[in-house]
This record gives C-alpha cells, structure tokens and sequence, in this order.
C-alpha cells in the first residue's frame, strides 16, 4: 500500500514523499516534468522493488508533482535540490540507503553525492556524461521548451518534451527557476562518486549523451541496458528488473 506525507525541504518548503514497501530503503528519484508516480509507480517499478524487499521513499521534487512550487527566486539557490534530498536524509535519519534517480534525479544523485552524501550504491538512469559535464546545452533547451510552450508543432526537437509538460501540469514559472540552480559538474568532480554505481539507459536513450562515457568516467561503475528511448525506457519491466538485480 501506497502512503504520502510531507517533509521539510532545504528551507522548509513542504515537499511529497510517497512511500511503498518495507525493509532496505532506496530513496528514488524522478526526471524533469514528472513526479514520483509516473516514474516509479505508474509502470510498476516500485512494487518491483518492494516485492524485493526494498522500502521505496519517492519524493515529488521541488517545483514538481504535489511539492511545493514558490515563485520566489530566494527558494531556488545553487544545487537546491541536492540541498533537499540532504534535508529529506537527516528528517527521515537514514543513514545506511541506496540511491537511484532517473534523469534529472540522476543528476541530483550525482551532485548530491559530490556533496557529500554516501549511499551505500547508486543508479544513475537516463544519463550520460554529457548531460552532467554540458548541462547548460540541455537547460537551453528545456527552458525553450518552456518559453515556446503551446506553440511547438510535431516535427520539432522540443515536440515531445512540450507534449510530456502539458500531460504533467508542472507549474512552469517555478520549474523555471528551477533550471536556474544547475551548473556544469566538471568530469574531474565524478571521481568523488566512489561507490559501487549503476549507469542504466536505454537502448535508444542517447539525451543525456553518452552512457558509456559516463560510466568510463566513474571510479566504480558498471553498465546496464534495457530495452527503450529516454521517455519510453521507464514505462517497460526491465527498468524495475535491472535495479532489483543491481540492488539486491
């Protein structure tokens, strides 16, 4: 069964937490535009896990799904949601986790892990080198994305990322802002994930760049593919076969 709460962000923010399954937690992680029930609950991923035994603690992100979305610029520093998932950590004391995020959650496990938080391992989905180390290209893009919004046609790059908002509801001023706290992780930076690290993408997911140079990147990784593009990779089973694999 399926429970959602509310904890305190970086600057007490109420922010969504929805938990499914008892026994080793694993703190999941969604993408940009989505929210905690698309990713992880919506295809079944997280009753995969916890059918495995795993406590899933899935958050809506700032600016995303029933968190808190302020339009205050004060609400959005550098690296603000790394600043969260470290808030939701030290409110929920859990200290022996694993972590996973898919795409933008990725990111935010990386850099939160470059910050100093220690899981005991890591997956990063839906990522490649270049979606952390040229961050700013992809942020142009989604910020166009958003600016353009309503206006894009079939035909054009920014196509499906407007359709997927649209079925999201993401409130836009404030994911916008939210852009804003991304820097470039620099490659020389991912040699403090030390971890043992799942780098997991699909086989047509090429958005993030290169998940083999991602993986070459990272002191302890290991590649894992499953079947799909970067929209369509979390919808299928493997997804939730290849972290209970990894994990357990």
């Amino acid at each position: 069964m399926t429970t959602t709460e509310t904890f305190p962000g970086f600057d007490n923010a109420p922010l969504a937490l929805t938990r499914l399954g008892e026994g080793r937690p694993v703190v999941l992680l969604h993408g940009l535009f989505s929210s905690a029930e698309v990713n992880w609950l919506r295809y079944g991923t997280a009753a995969q896990l916890a059918e495995a035994g795993f406590a899933c603690l899935m958050p809506d992100l700032r600016a995303h799904g029933a968190s808190a979305a302020p339009h205050d610029a004060a609400a959005y520093p550098p690296d603000v949601l790394a600043l969260d998932l470290a808030a939701l950590v030290a409110h929920y004391q859990i200290d022996d986790f694993d972590l996973v995020g898919f795409s933008l959650g990725a990111r935010t496990a990386a850099r939160s892990v470059i910050r100093g938080l220690a899981p005991r391992r890591l997956v990063l989905a839906g990522m490649g080198l270049e979606g952390l180390a040229g961050w700013n290209k992809r942020q142009d893009f989604f910020r166009d994305v958003i600016d353009r919004f309503g206006t894009i046609r079939p035909g054009d790059p920014a196509y499906l990322a407007q359709q997927f908002l649209k079925t999201s509801a993401t409130d836009r001023a404030a994911v916008r802002l939210l852009l804003g706290t991304m820097e470039d992780t620099a490659p020389e930076a991912l040699s403090a994930i030390a971890m043992p690290t799942l780098v997991l993408c699909g086989d047509k997911d090429q958005d993030n760049g290169s998940a083999d140079r991602l993986t070459q990147a990272l002191p302890n990784a290991t590649r894992a593919v499953i079947p799909g593009t970067h929209m369509s990779s979390v919808t299928f089973p493997d997804m939730g076969r290849a972290l209970v694999d990894y994990l357990r």
